[in-house]
């Protein structure tokens, strides 16, 4: 995900402009970089998991439990206190937050729907060990759960499930001020609604008690899609596309089931996500001018190409609260970002095309430390003690284990080029080989030309490829026209950005907002 090396800058830029616009260029190199960047890392199965600290048939089996990159070491009992360490991420009172210079807030929000879907540590109930936090309840792929539910029962529930003529294949919907929105969840009286028992409830819905606010919550399949407008507006754009093309797909084959509509209408709504997770999301945080394309050819033959099984890892490094404005723009006004959290009134108020444009037009909070909106440092800690719950190996594992061993830090200051960084872990840590694998992530210098710092980048990168594209859907046996009719097709293959499917599936399009995760104004350095 880096630029190539040792070259003038019109001369990259000319060879880039030529890749991106030359098919059979562009493959080639498409293949070649993706493949580098997966092979960073070990080939799935690994062989460890969160239930034992060695290797036994359940660590190789059993999904309830997370998959692990490294074994678990025994941790040094001279670390710092968790409480401890939360004041890196700590911004000073007096200090305005710092702002990504390349993001804007599209990319957290898209960031947090797509990792709702699949990032799922497993909370205890009533009296059960802690142990389940090392747990999750993940399907293990990308396939969009918070729209259609993790479990078929949950996926009933949220289907129209009608025979009728001009209604097949959809999932439940209703209009409010000429835009479609999915159903509210609880009845007049409080109640979850009867058909929707089923599905998960909205995780920390009990902090909420306001009556009109809680009436607004949305019948999701995500336990979190509901968790703050900006998710819901990902969830609403994903569940109007899905009927969209149940309607084109419907008016195509007439014939067709119920069932047959919806499954073919869903396969191609999840393959769609999976093109905007590689061609927009995955471009925006690479450092490279190169575009990569979501060819899934290129896993077609691939030795990485195995099943998918979440890590721990995984779970932990995508906790990326700094990204979080402390104050939200939303139609014209300002509010604390705890005032947004669970108030789908906001994206009601404005509709899509207009949510979409106000969270594209304002800036990212920078990924790194101290810059954490205090709201969100309770999360910090837990993800602090999280990784060593499970006893991750230490930061400089990590880096050296992407590097075959040449990159390990040997002092605070290989880690950081910050005085303030460097101070905090001098003084919290011992040796710079005890610095835990969450804060070494993001005590990191940021990358150039990319809103991830570098260990952060590569392990992203590493689990996108090998998890997006060895997707079911995309398998050399599965990905062909018919699968996903020929209105899915052509709307896979005409999508390119999320502006896109906001532009089909607004009553005015997508209007002249703009609708980016990248600002305007930034420029690549070559």
């Amino acid at each position: 995900m880096r630029p190539i090396p040792n070259l003038p800058s019109w001369l990259l830029r000319a060879a880039i402009g030529v890749a991106n616009r030359w098919p059979w260029l562009g493959r080639t190199i498409n293949h070649f970089a993706i493949n580098k960047l997966v092979n960073a890392s070990r080939e799935r199965p690994h062989p460890w998991s969160t239930v034992h600290d060695y290797i036994s048939w359940t660590s190789l089996t059993d999904q309830r439990w997370s998959s692990r990159h490294l074994p678990a070491v025994e941790l040094s009992p001279d670390l710092p206190p968790t409480e401890a360490l939360v004041g890196l991420f700590a911004r000073d009172l007096d200090d305005e937050q710092r702002y990504c210079p390349k993001s804007t807030c599209l990319f957290p929000a898209f960031a947090q729907y797509l990792t709702d879907g699949f990032i799922r540590t497993r909370m205890p109930r009533g009296d059960e060990s802690e142990d389940v936090r090392l747990q999750n309840t993940s399907n293990h792929q990308i396939d969009l759960c918070p729209l259609y539910g993790r479990l078929p029962v949950q996926t009933d529930a949220l289907r129209l499930g009608s025979e009728a003529a001009g209604s097949r294949g959809r999932l439940k919907s209703q209009v409010i001020s000429g835009e479609e929105y999915a159903p509210f969840l609880f009845a007049a009286d409080g109640t979850v609604k009867a058909e929707f028992e089923s599905l998960d409830e909205p995780l920390g819905i009990e902090k909420f008690t306001d009556a009109d606010l809680r009436a607004h919550i949305f019948a999701f399949g995500g336990d979190r899609a509901n968790n703050a407008p900006q998710i819901g507006m990902v969830n609403t754009l994903f569940l109007r596309e899905h009927n969209r093309l149940a309607g084109e797909i419907e008016r195509e084959h007439p014939d067709w089931s119920d069932e047959r509509v919806f499954q073919t209408a869903r396969n191609a709504v999840i393959i769609i996500f999976i093109k905007i997770v590689v061609e927009e999301y995955i471009n925006h945080i690479s450092s490279s001018p190169f575009r990569l394309r979501a060819d899934p050819s290129v896993a077609w033959d691939a030795p990485w190409n195995k099943p998918n099984w979440m890590s721990t890892e995984f779970s932990l490094l995508y906790r990326w609260h700094s990204l979080v404005p402390e104050v939200f723009q939303w139609n014209g006004q300002s509010y604390p970002v705890h005032a947004t959290l669970m108030d789908n009134r906001l994206l009601l108020a404005g509709g899509l095309a207009a949510s979409f444009a106000s969270v594209s037009g304002q800036r990212a909070g920078r990924l790194g430390t101290f810059n954490t909106p205090e709201a969100l440092l309770a999360v910090e800690k837990n993800a602090i003690d999280q990784g060593r719950r499970v006893r991750l190996a230490p930061y400089g594992d990590y880096c050296a284990y992407v590097s075959d061993g040449k990159r390990r830090p040997t002092t605070f200051a290989s880690i950081s080029s910050d005085p303030a960084v460097v101070d905090f872990l001098s003084a919290a840590y011992q040796r710079p080989e005890d610095v835990d694998f969450y804060i070494g992530l993001f005590a990191e210098d940021p990358g150039a030309n990319s809103p991830l710092p570098p260990l952060l980048l590569t392990m992203v990168a590493v689990d996108a490829f090998s998890q997006a594209l060895t997707n079911p859907l995309l398998s050399k046996h599965v990905f062909k026209e018919s699968t996903f009719s020929r209105p899915g097709w052509e709307a896979f293959n005409r999508t390119r950005s999320l502006r896109d499917i906001v532009d089909r599936n607004c009553p005015s399009g997508a209007g002249k907002g703009r609708i980016s995760m990248t600002r305007k104004e930034w420029k690549y350095s070559w």
